[in-house]
């Protein structure tokens, strides 16, 4: 019988045992322009996870009229935000990244610190395929989305899973899959909040505006809003605040369905019609500021707010390249270290 002898076992393959840790963020259009801000939606919008309509009628639609039509009022809308430094987006996740990595040298952690975009770029596959040529062969997943929900969380799975379905070699995975409730989470947006209220007073509501979805999505069996109702019942109990001092709204919905209410804008109004005028927002579901909090809410809302009457509409950053939160992402990985 043949035998074979001519490479030892570990001839062949490289040295591996490295490990990644991986910020996962929804993604921007590289330029504030129609053309990349098309690029942008034609990716973002095609995704069965963030539309839930059957496919064939979907296209028609987002090729038909949305591509259309969207980009160019999208494009202004994102160099209202654009700074010297790019998309506010990418630059502080940039800076999140360079953080937590120089966090880890600090304490001789031996891993890495990639970032990636669901969407746009630098796109999930080709970090991914540049961490395996680097000989990362453990990867920590950190989708940067504090609640979970399948459009956000559950398509960074997926973006990662379609990847490493083509692979010989598969590495260690751990996914963390949501931090609605984590004590660190917890305990950085209250900080937040708090050095606001010292700096400014406090004001007669605090608005915890979250990311909107589909009313459908819930009666699915998506938790997301269960998952923000419980980061917030726990953010105000840290806060001591009574139930007359906030309130708990849901943003940027599109379409006609029926979305997660209250809706942000729609409290704007009614807030200063109820004779609220001095008001402070905050957005817990987003890790890094962007367009629907730069634009959105402290520029549309602001508008909705004073325009109803309200007088003092002041915005509180979200938590960005602040040390706690990069300590609290530290923390989340640390386990799978």
């Amino acid at each position: 019988m043949y035998k074979f002898s001519g490479l030892s076992k570990e001839d062949g393959h490289k040295s591996r045992g490295k490990t990644g840790v991986l910020l996962m963020n929804l993604g921007t259009p590289d330029e504030p322009t129609p053309s990349a801000v098309r690029r942008y939606l034609a990716e973002f919008l095609a995704d069965g996870r963030v539309v839930e309509i059957p496919k064939l009628i979907w296209m028609l639609i987002l090729h038909g009229i949305i591509l259309r039509v969207r980009p160019a009022k999208s494009a202004a809308l994102y160099k209202e935000v654009w700074t010297k430094d790019g998309s506010p987006l990418m630059d502080i996740s940039l800076r999140q990244q360079a953080k937590l990595d120089a966090l880890f040298k600090e304490h001789d952690v031996d891993a890495s610190v990639h970032l990636s975009m669901r969407y746009g770029n630098p796109s999930t596959p080709s970090v991914l395929q540049k961490m395996h040529k680097d000989g990362i062969d453990k990867i920590i997943v950190l989708p940067l989305y504090p609640q979970y929900a399948a459009p956000t969380t559950g398509s960074a799975f997926d973006s990662i899973a379609k990847e490493l379905c083509k692979w010989r070699y598969i590495p260690a995975l751990h996914f963390i899959n949501t931090y609605h409730d984590e004590p660190d989470f917890i305990d950085a947006i209250a900080n937040s909040i708090q050095a606001d209220f010292d700096a400014n007073g406090k004001p007669e509501k605090l608005v915890l505006s979250y990311h909107g979805m589909p009313e459908r999505n819930l009666h699915l069996g998506d938790p997301y809003y269960c998952f923000c109702v419980k980061s917030t019942r726990l953010v105000v109990e840290k806060l001591g605040l009574s139930e007359d001092e906030y309130v708990m709204t849901f943003q940027s919905r599109f379409g006609k369905a029926k979305w997660l209410q209250p809706y942000t804008d729609a409290t704007m109004e009614s807030l200063a019609s109820e004779g609220i005028t001095d008001i402070a927002v905050i957005c817990p579901a987003f890790s890094a500021d962007c367009l629907e909090t730069l634009e959105e809410i402290k520029g549309e809302n602001r508008e909705v707010f004073e325009h109803a009457g309200g007088k003092k509409f002041r915005y509180i950053e979200c938590l960005n390249d602040n040390d706690d939160h990069i300590n609290m992402m530290a923390n989340l990985v640390k386990p799978y270290l």
